[in-house]
């Protein structure tokens, strides 16, 4: 135990050589958590996914400069992470529950017409809405997409007429 305190201290007054041992040992046990939490946590970049990636960024930076205590720091860094996993595993089963804790898709453009309530509905301007359309065909033009989906995510997804498809 007391080579321990050595190498990581106790207390607020840390060497560079503590901190740097702290940082090392944080760094591994945060790949660690987030590869616990799963890949969801690091790809989809929902609200409930940026949640794990901040808290626990946040809880752990405690315990590298010293401010909290080291081990309750990694246990509330576990805690997220296996509340996360907990709440993922729900969402997974529940497709209410997913919707309540993700959100759900929503149409905003279906066969060149704008849906504005959908559109105010996901805080999503004008300018938004032809920036995404302009990406995917070349042109600020709705009239040959086909629909315009603002993703769970925040993404929004175009997509065109089929060549040949007419209204």
């Amino acid at each position: 135990m007391e080579i321990l305190e050595k190498i990581f201290g106790s207390s607020s007054d840390l060497t560079a050589l503590q901190m740097s041992a702290r940082a090392f040992l944080i760094f591994i046990l945060t790949l660690f958590f987030l590869r616990l939490s799963g890949r969801r946590s690091l790809g989809h970049r929902s609200a409930f996914d940026l949640c794990i990636t901040v808290l626990l960024g946040a809880v752990l930076s405690r315990a590298i400069v010293g401010a909290s205590p080291m081990l309750p720091t990694l246990c509330a860094g576990a805690t997220l992470v296996i509340l996360h996993r907990v709440i993922a595993f729900a969402c997974r089963e529940s497709n209410y529950l997913d919707d309540i804790i993700n959100g759900s898709a929503r149409t905003l453009v279906y066969q060149g017409k704008i849906d504005r309530r959908q559109m105010r509905a996901g805080l999503i301007t004008d300018a938004d809405l032809f920036e995404a359309v302009q990406k995917k065909i070349g042109k600020k033009d709705l009239s040959n997409i086909e629909k315009v989906i603002l993703e769970r995510n925040g993404e929004l997804t175009v997509i065109p007429l089929a060549p040949g498809s007419s209204r």
